[in-house]
């Protein structure tokens, strides 16, 4: 196989199987498709050795939506990825410290797992995104963010996203307004107008956020941790390509 013919069989896998390559495996193992189709175990290794070109697909997709988004308007957001219900906690083998527990209030309930932070477009593209523990706070997750942006970008949070160092600095050095949703006891209040469009711009990563889930099975199945991260990551990607497809 080729390094496209096992990209696309994971991109098929991500949108329409669930993330199961087996069911993708069997339908693209064809003369008119694949012929040289991998088995299971050989298809995983070679997988996983192709990160390195999943990355460069991501990037280079987010390089053309922030060409194309001309307002340069970007939201920021996190949804947790669980590992396992909080029944099946002492039994998890991929994670075990608690720092992969918290509490979501949006949700109103506990997870165990990951969190995906994630930067999009004004029209719900994503440019960035990166793994976090689930425990951490967003505001110390903000630290983590390149904000490869244009210069005189706008970025909009949620009250998560308070963090008024960061926000001088990304205007001091990249011309880069951080506009999250203030907190009732802000020392910088904002306008009626932007508090408007603060909300407005909100809805639009909650949609990606959902877009993105909706391709997640009941359960992500993984034998490790890289294993469990590399489908996340390919369920991104995936979303990503749909969008440009």
């Amino acid at each position: 196989m080729t390094d496209t013919e096992v990209c696309v069989t994971a991109i098929v896998a991500m949108i329409y199987f669930g993330g199961n390559f087996e069911h993708a495996r069997k339908l693209l193992c064809s003369p008119y498709y694949i012929p040289n189709m991998y088995r299971g175990s050989r298809f995983n290794r070679r997988l996983h050795r192709l990160d390195a070109v999943f990355n460069e697909i991501f990037y280079f997709l987010s390089s053309v939506w922030k060409d194309l988004n001309i307002n340069s308007v970007y939201v920021i957001d996190s949804f947790p990825v669980p590992v396992c219900d909080n029944i099946r906690i002492p039994r998890a083998n991929i994670y075990k410290d608690e720092e992969f527990r918290g509490y979501n209030a949006s949700k109103r309930r506990y997870f165990y797992g990951l969190k995906i932070h994630l930067l999009v477009t004004q029209d719900g593209e994503p440019v960035e995104f990166f793994l976090t523990p689930f425990a951490p706070s967003d505001t110390k997750a903000l630290e983590r963010y390149v904000f490869d942006l244009p210069k005189g970008s706008i970025v909009y949070g949620d009250k998560a996203y308070n963090h008024y160092e960061i926000e001088d600095l990304l205007k001091e050095i990249d011309e880069i307004k951080l506009r999250p949703i203030r907190k009732k006891n802000t020392k910088r209040p904002l306008e009626p107008w932007q508090e408007f469009l603060q909300q407005l711009n909100r809805k639009i990563v909650e949609t990606t956020n959902s877009l993105i889930t909706k391709l997640f099975p009941k359960k992500n199945h993984a034998v490790t941790a890289k294993g469990f991260e590399l489908k996340i990551f390919l369920f991104i990607v995936a979303h990503s390509t749909q969008i440009a497809i």
